[in-house]
Parts: C-alpha cells; sequence; structure tokens
C-alpha cells in the first residue's frame, strides 16, 4: 500500500467526511453532480425520493469544510417534513466552474439554476455565514421562488468602509483569506479562535489540523480568497436591495468573524419582515456551538404559518 494511501486510512478527516456521507445516505438522500452547460459543475445532496406535499429547503453553507459537516446535525429534524436539498456552493466539495465570475450573484444564479434542473419551484432558505450571502441574493432575484429566508451570522449588510473602521478583529482582506482559508495549524487554530466561544480544537496536535487541511482546505484556495475578495468589493448598504420574505437572522452574541452589530443593521435594514435572535455566549459557528438552541429558533420559524409577521423586537443575550 502506497503512503499517500496508508495516510488516507490513517485520516481522522477523511474518516469523519465518510461517515458523514454515508449518514446523509441514511437519512434519505442521495449525491448529485449536475452539469449547467457553462462550464459550472454542481454537487448536491436531493431527496431520494421526492414527495409533492413536503414543502421544499435549501441549505447553503459557509467557507469550511463542505456543506455535510456543516448540516449533518441538521437533516435528523427537517428531513421528516421536509424535502432537503444540500448543495455544495461554486469552488466547494464537489462544485466547481471554468466562468471567471466570483459574486455571490453568482453563486445564486448557480443554486437556482440547479434547484430548476431538480424540478424545485418554490423553496425556503437557510444560509449561514457565506451561504448566506447566497441566500440572501436568491431571495432579492428570485421573490417568487424564495419563500422563507434564514440567515445565520451572515455579514450582509457590511460595508467596505467596515474593514478600515476597526469593525472586524482583522486589519485587512489578505489576512481574513489566510485565516478562512486556512494553509497552515496556526492559521486553523485562529479560524477556530474567531468561530467559537470554546474553540473544540484546543490542545489538539498540530498533526489532526495539518490532517484536516490536508483533506479539507487544500483545493480551489485561491478561487476561494477571490470568492472573499468579491464580497467586500464596493459593497456599501445603500446599494443593497430590500428583501420582503419573511426572514429569521440568527447570531451568536460572541461572533468575532461578522460581530453581532451587523445583525442587528441587517434586520434594520428588512424592515418589519425581519427577526433578529441573538444567542448568548455563542461566536460565529452558533450552529455547531448551540445545535439545539439554533435547531429550535430554526423550526420554530419555519413551522409558522404564511401570515405577514408582525416586527418585533430582538432577543437579547441569553
Amino acid at each position: 500500500m502506497s503512503n499517500t494511501k496508508i495516510v488516507k486510512y490513517l485520516s481522522f478527516t477523511a474518516s469523519r467526511d465518510r461517515f458523514y456521507h454515508y449518514y446523509f445516505i441514511y437519512a434519505g438522500l442521495r449525491s448529485v453532480t449536475t452539469g449547467l452547460n457553462d462550464g459550472t459543475t454542481l454537487h448536491c445532496w436531493v431527496p431520494k425520493t421526492y414527495d409533492q406535499n413536503k414543502p421544499n429547503l435549501v441549505l447553503l453553507h459557509g467557507f469550511g469544510a463542505n456543506a455535510m459537516w456543516q448540516y449533518g446535525e441538521l437533516l435528523r429534524h427537517f428531513i421528516p417534513r421536509y424535502n432537503v436539498y444540500v448543495p455544495d456552493l461554486v469552488f466547494f466539495g464537489g462544485s466547481l466552474t471554468k466562468m471567471k465570475e466570483r459574486t455571490e450573484t453568482f453563486q445564486a444564479k448557480c443554486m437556482k439554476r440547479l434547484m430548476e434542473m431538480h424540478g424545485v419551484e418554490k423553496m425556503s432558505l437557510v444560509g449561514t455565514s457565506y451561504g448566506g450571502f447566497v441566500g440572501y441574493r436568491m431571495a432579492v432575484e428570485y421573490p417568487e421562488e424564495v419563500e422563507k429566508v434564514v440567515l445565520c451570522c451572515a455579514g450582509v449588510c457590511l460595508e467596505e468602509k467596515d474593514l478600515k473602521d476597526g469593525l472586524f478583529k482583522v486589519s485587512n482582506l489578505e489576512e481574513a483569506a489566510s485565516i478562512l482559508v486556512p494553509q497552515t495549524p496556526n492559521r486553523l487554530r485562529d479560524l477556530t479562535n474567531f468561530s467559537f466561544v470554546k474553540p473544540p480544537i484546543k490542545g489538539l496536535p498540530s498533526y489532526f489540523l495539518s490532517d484536516f487541511i490536508n483533506v479539507m482546505c487544500t483545493t480551489y484556495v485561491e478561487e476561494k480568497k477571490e470568492l472573499i475578495y468579491a464580497i467586500l468589493k464596493d459593497r456599501h448598504l445603500a446599494k443593497l436591495p430590500h428583501i420582503t420574505q419573511r426572514t429569521l437572522i440568527i447570531w451568536g452574541d460572541q461572533d468575532q468573524i461578522f460581530p453581532v452589530e451587523l445583525g442587528h443593521r441587517l434586520q434594520r435594514h428588512i424592515g418589519e419582515s425581519a427577526r433578529l435572535v441573538v444567542i448568548g455566549n455563542a461566536g460565529h459557528a452558533v450552529n455547531l456551538e448551540k445545535p439545539k438552541d439554533f435547531i429550535k429558533h430554526l423550526k420554530d420559524f419555519l413551522d409558522e404559518d404564511s401570515a405577514p409577521a408582525a416586527a418585533t423586537k430582538s432577543d437579547e443575550p441569553g
């Protein structure tokens, strides 16, 4: 057996990834790769059996390992009641493109075309972090198709000047990109320190961190950095379109990547159709750090009827 095969066989990260793969299959999903005929290939987990009596739910991931790692804990709560779709965004997991576009608008168009090819006409969206940028743009561009929107720690309302004004812990985009697309154990530690109040890898040997990087973070590195640069370029709140869908905004009160001020800013921008929930003692990865609270708020919101929402006060950190 070659050294490469031995390392992969012994890899904790690769083993965990295989576990998620089989778990998604066990949960009732199947892995499908679809070409869009423009040099774009998209991977998505889709229902093995489509139930026309169930609503459709699309889960959009953020930067990190892949869609399976971010949403594996949610499946059992939503598979029984929804047709669940879990796509890999472009340059993550099994999705890629030969196109030069890097904006969240391009990502949104790709996701919409993907859903069309799977026969999905109406859907609700959950977008975590970068996935929230994509989900927000889908809600803007396709208001008839997108019904409800959940945005989790998604700094959609950030502005280019926020970086210069010191809103973020990092001083420039290059530093942000090196943390969000970590290539060394120290940068991966930085990412978890920024993402969690209690980092799960604290004290782990560098070997395990290098293993995670080798398996999850070495593909499309430059392209992912370009996605990050595109988020902030010429971004102004005055140019951000409003959405009208009922929207739930979830934030960790100690988010160090997108500070909670951006959650309040987003609620004000959307207006009375948005409700903000701030979860206490949680960071940017609130869906992973406080899964019970996250799932409760998510289920309560998605299960509500479709009547117009009244304006509500934001929840305070608990």
